[in-house]
């Protein structure tokens, strides 16, 4: 017998939904009264629907007692799959309709790191919002974009990967420009950062490579500071102390609390610049040329509606 008869066979086979509909009904509210208000039938129908189902069973599913029923034993097996059977229908049914339906609205799976979310994105995500009301975004963020739980399939990755996994086309955005940032509050109280020497000596914030292992590059102090001719290592005894952590916004906002100079990369910072919240104690800055951030789509997707509309919202915003 072919596959496909076979599965004929067993629909075939199968006993009545409007049945196990009402089973499950009166299972649940142990009464066949309550399990007809809430179908909206009568409770003749009810009974006549579990008598058919019994007789195909050959064995009762419930006991009779006064105005409650209770389920049997082999009424209990049966209600633990058919109730499973019912949500997981039930849930497909509602995804179908969210997404296919003639209201339906359009989900956006997007990820990116906890950063790029909390200081690029959540500022610009209102414009989108506005222009896009049909178009929900769920976001996922991650700092390890190649050990994602199973199962993970976003249809946006905005990453420093230029090939991030088989069936995505890559979309290369902008190098990285790095430079010391500060609040201005703690530059008055610390002129000495306005020079390089001054800021190796000071309360330097360093973000740690911990964790971070999709970055093909990682620039911390030393780095930054040895691209400038300067060695970490000759910060002198008395130096003011020096924190590091793998949290980046943990980071930035250390700094918006007057608390020391981070490095701060162009794309995250820029908007504190132009606020007034950050200043550059010293001018000189580190650009990776050799390496880019990349807008990562599903290539099933290119001819998307909804991924195209975000995409060309994303890429615009990249200008401004």
């Amino acid at each position: 017998m072919s596959e496909h008869a076979a599965a004929d066979q067993m629909l075939l086979k199968m006993p009545s939904l409007r049945a196990v509909k009402c089973f499950v009904a009166a299972a649940r509210h142990q009464s066949f009264t309550r399990a007809a208000e809430a179908l909206c039938v009568t409770q003749a129908a009810i009974s006549r629907q579990i008598r058919e189902l019994e007789e195909y069973m050959g064995t009762a599913l419930f006991e009779r007692t006064g105005r409650s029923v209770k389920l049997t034993a082999a009424g209990s097996i049966f209600f633990d799959a058919a109730h499973l059977s019912f949500i997981n229908i039930a849930q497909a049914a509602a995804r179908v309709r969210k997404d296919y339906g003639s209201n339906a609205r359009r989900t956006l799976t997007l990820c990116c790191s906890p950063a790029f979310s909390a200081l690029w994105m959540s500022h610009r995500l209102p414009s989108f919002f506005a222009g896009n009301p049909d178009i929900d975004l769920d976001l996922i963020t991650t700092n390890n974009f190649q050990s994602m739980e199973p199962g993970i399939h976003p249809d946006i990755f905005i990453t420093k990967l230029a090939r991030m996994r088989d069936g995505y086309v890559s979309r290369p955005l902008f190098h990285d420009r790095i430079y010391p940032v500060c609040t201005p509050r703690y530059l008055d109280a610390h002129p000495q950062v306005r020079s390089l020497e001054g800021i190796r000596d000071g309360i330097l914030l360093n973000l740690s490579p911990y964790g971070r292992s999709q970055v093909a590059e990682h620039v911390d102090w030393s780095v930054w500071l040895a691209i400038h001719q300067l060695d970490l290592e000759d910060r002198p005894a008395s130096s003011a102390h020096f924190f590091n952590v793998n949290d980046y916004n943990l980071l930035i906002q250390m700094v918006l609390n007057d608390q020391g100079v981070a490095l701060g990369w162009d794309h995250l910072v820029a908007p504190l610049v132009s606020q007034g919240r950050l200043v550059r104690p010293v001018e000189q800055e580190m650009v990776l040329e050799e390496t880019r951030h990349f807008f990562a789509y599903r290539e099933d997707k290119s001819d998307d509606d909804a991924l195209a509309r975000f995409r060309d919202w994303f890429l615009a915003q990249m200008t401004n």
